[in-house]
């Protein structure tokens, strides 16, 4: 099946699998078609990694942690700077993963082309100005993520928030385990063994990738990860599924940094 523009193959897969083609507006305007923002007034991924060395009041990145910390209610901008890290590292594995299964070719999501709104919740914070096609093997998926995003994206958090290499690449580990379970789970309901099979042994090849390679155990689906995502420090939180923990530990700053 050949990429369409608007990656309509993604769709029945609903939620972080769903991802927005865009045509930016040359016109100035308060508001895109839907009543949402305008796209080409929102920030590349590019722009949103850059800003490291750079005013930090109001950016991007800035927004998303505050507005993932009042959601959850805490307190603690580096659980909210790991929760937001993980939940924009399952959004992309998620099309990137679903597409190169469905399609056999997986979309460019490189960090230029991929707008994002910090306020916005998924599915509707990320949108794709062009869909142009790419391979879909397990090594360009981890050229696409890995290198492409999670790299860069983790330099800025462990500058500006402290965040530990281990945890970010455990919730890299835990976010396409996640998808690749989600996919393994449509693939079934729908009898598409076909499906789950080249999602099994397309996980497994980029499991095998070096920074991921030690980010937890596998089995089958399941995956038990060998850092924390700090979920347990958010009120009222526990421990997530995958967590290297059974109940929550310490509620001591340092605990489970990673």
């Amino acid at each position: 099946m050949d990429l369409d523009p608007a990656l309509a193959a993604l769709r029945p897969l609903g939620g972080f699998f769903v991802l927005r083609t865009a045509v930016l507006r040359t016109a100035p305007g308060p508001a895109g078609a839907a009543g949402g923002p305008d796209p080409g007034r929102l920030p590349t991924l590019a722009e949103t990694y850059a800003r490291v060395t750079r005013d930090v009041h109001r950016d991007a990145l800035t927004e998303r942690v505050a507005t993932v910390a009042d959601r959850l209610g805490t307190p603690e901008p580096r659980v909210a700077a790991s929760l937001a890290q993980q939940g924009l590292a399952a959004r992309l594995w998620s099309v990137a993963l679903g597409s190169a299964v469905l399609y056999g070719q997986s979309p460019d999501l490189d960090p230029c082309l991929l707008r994002w709104d910090p306020l916005a919740a998924t599915p509707d914070d990320l949108y794709l100005t062009e869909a142009r096609p790419r391979p879909g093997d397990a090594a360009t998926l981890a050229a696409t993520v890995l290198h492409g995003h999670l790299e860069p994206l983790g330099e800025t958090l462990r500058a500006r928030y402290g965040s530990a290499p281990g945890l970010l690449w455990g919730n890299a580990g835990s976010a396409l385990a996640g998808a690749a379970r989600e996919l393994d789970r449509w693939a079934r309901a729908h009898g598409r063994t076909d499906v789950a099979g080249r999602a099994r042994v397309l996980t497994d090849e980029i499991f095998a990738h070096p920074l991921l390679r030690t980010t937890g155990t596998r089995n089958g689906t399941a995956f038990r990860r060998r850092s924390c995502c700090l979920y347990y420090r958010v009120p009222g939180g526990g421990v997530c599924g995958d967590c290297c923990f059974t109940r929550p530990p310490s509620s001591s700053p340092g605990a489970a940094s990673g």
